[in-house]
């Protein structure tokens, strides 16, 4: 046999182990190869038809799975080298010229090398991928908190239509005692349709009551008042709930950390719903994770100042923001306002979720697991996440639609209380009638500026008649791609 000859058998066997084998006379251990390689392809393929895509990536976020796949792509990328090395000594290279031996030799090494670097790639992506769940997801609960009870199989969301999470955007500064929720968003997603609200409350909200019977409520009968500042400005705001409850310990018979509860159990009550967990989005985290998967295209409306002294500039356009400046045009509150700051955060989360395609999250994971990490404070229990992924991939295709409690609508300096909830209940209510959508075609908004329209808005929901606030998510985004 030529030095040709045996490096393309080496070659073949490694896509077909046993093909050297077969070739040199072993046939029993050739064909015991192709046999089991055979079958393990075979399995596989059973399992992918077999499985809802959905349920089998829900699978892959529970701790065994991902242990077994580490320890598994070590010892399939250690049995493929012996593989190689065995099929070239079978192939009796000894009998080349020594030419031919070194050349045989020194590629099939190489060749063995190779073939380990996928099964590498795969254990190490995999051990990220567990480490970062691990980190932001606790399997243990809080001190004082309850054991979490393991999700049943046949009904994981213990009989519950809906599921709440509570999405807020913080920041995390060294000048800044305390944490400052600044950006206030319920998700509210159907688990059966994967139809979703997500209800925006300003931060500015006064006067906000809490539920009757809790600590707070007993603290503030008549809502939450507190005496101005030195500087005049409020500390007694919806965004400074969590800060509050979190700074008076005694209030909750000394409980620490009562700030999360505290805000989940207000939110709630003031939307007439239950909220099930909550995730703190630290915003410059936030920042980050734009970064990690190449920023995102959004077509910016008018131009967006920002900076101390006003030295920073979002220009007017279409627009691919890095992660930095992608944060600016969601926060910036220089010649704006709260409200118009809040319809830029929802832009931003569109165009975040409209972008962040499979491709794109598989390509560069380690960026975006490493910028997650940094990202995400959470009460999510780790046992969910094998039920909530799945439903996730469902929101993905669903009808997202927003609220925003915001003037007119709500004067958020004597809010309507009733109306707030009355709101929330019609929004959720036309979401449960309301069919899965594909991807729908639509003109951009009519307050978007005069730059390119794009291709496709997905999950817009048309208005309906009435009086009826809710809209697609990226509805009056100037186009967000």
């Amino acid at each position: 046999m030529s030095a040709g000859g045996v490096l393309g058998w080496l070659v073949l066997s490694a896509l077909a182990p046993g093909a050297a084998h077969l070739r040199a006379g072993w046939r029993k251990t050739g064909l015991a190869l192709i046999s089991c390689y055979a079958a393990g392809l075979l399995a596989l393929l059973a399992l992918w038809l077999a499985t809802d895509l959905g349920n089998l990536i829900g699978s892959l976020t529970e701790n065994s799975w991902l242990t077994t796949i580490v320890v598994g792509s070590g010892v399939l990328g250690l049995a493929w080298f012996v593989l190689i090395v065995h099929s070239f000594v079978v192939l009796r290279p000894g009998r080349l010229p020594q030419g031919g031996q070194i050349l045989t030799g020194t590629l099939a090494g190489l060749l063995a090398v190779l073939v380990v670097v996928p099964f590498g790639g795969l254990g190490q992506t995999v051990w990220t991928y567990q480490r970062t769940l691990n980190d932001i997801f606790k399997e243990t609960p809080a001190d004082g908190e309850p054991p979490v009870a393991e999700p049943k199989p046949e009904d994981p969301w213990a009989g519950r239509r809906r599921v709440n999470i509570l999405l807020l955007g913080g920041d995390a500064d060294d000048h800044r005692v305390g944490v400052r929720t600044d950006s206030m968003n319920l998700a509210s997603v159907d688990v059966t349709t994967g139809n979703t609200v997500l209800f925006s409350l300003p931060r500015n909200l006064e006067n906000v009551r809490f539920r009757p019977g809790t600590p707070m409520a007993e603290r503030f009968p008549n809502g939450f008042r507190l005496p101005t500042d030195p500087g005049g400005g409020r500390s007694d705001l919806l965004n400074s709930v969590w800060e509050y409850a979190d700074a008076h310990p005694e209030i909750f018979g000394g409980k620490q950390r009562q700030g999360p509860k505290v805000l989940m159990d207000t939110i709630g009550y003031t939307l007439g719903v239950k909220v099930d967990w909550y995730a703190l989005v630290n915003m410059w985290g936030f920042a980050r994770l734009i970064d990690a998967i190449g920023g995102i295209t959004i077509n910016v409306e008018t131009d967006v100042v920002f900076g101390k002294y006003n030295e920073g500039l979002v220009k007017a356009g279409t627009r691919k923001l890095k992660g930095a400046d992608a944060m600016w045009y969601a926060r910036s509150r220089t010649n704006s306002d709260d409200y118009t700051r809040m319809r830029r955060q929802r832009c931003v989360l569109g165009a975040l979720l409209d972008q962040a395609d499979p491709a794109t999250v598989l390509s560069r994971f380690n960026r975006i697991a490493l910028a997650t990490k940094e990202l995400i404070r959470t009460d999510i229990p780790r046992p969910m996440l094998k039920h909530l992924v799945p439903l996730a991939l469902k929101v993905k295709n669903a009808e997202v639609t927003s609220v925003q409690f915001v003037p007119p609508l709500i004067n958020t300096g004597y809010p309507d209380w009733d109306k707030i909830r009355t709101i929330a209940g019609k929004a959720l209510r036309d979401s449960a009638v309301t069919k899965p959508a594909v991807a729908a075609t639509a003109s951009a908004s009519p307050t978007a500026s005069s730059g390119p329209s794009p291709k496709k808005t997905p999950k817009k929901v048309a208005k309906q008649p009435g009086d009826n606030p809710a809209q697609g998510l990226t509805e009056g985004c100037g186009g967000a791609l």
